[in-house]
């Protein structure tokens, strides 16, 4: 008898998206330059990276 083992699908990418479009908007609003749109792409995925690696990390236990 064999046993299946059903994959939990990872929608990790979302938070990595969502942060990447609020990071691009956030610096778009402040209106200084093209150089605060990549900065806040960048801090949106810095955000997102540490929120689902360090405070979301044991949500598979719970």
């Amino acid at each position: 008898m064999k046993h299946q083992t059903t994959e939990e699908k990872s929608y990790d990418y979302l938070y990595y998206l969502i942060a990447l479009f609020t990071g691009v908007f956030v610096g778009a609003i402040i209106e200084q330059g093209f150089v605060y749109v990549i900065v806040g792409a960048v801090l949106g995925l810095l955000s997102a990276a540490f929120y689902l690696n360090v405070l979301v990390k044991g949500r598979g236990d719970a």
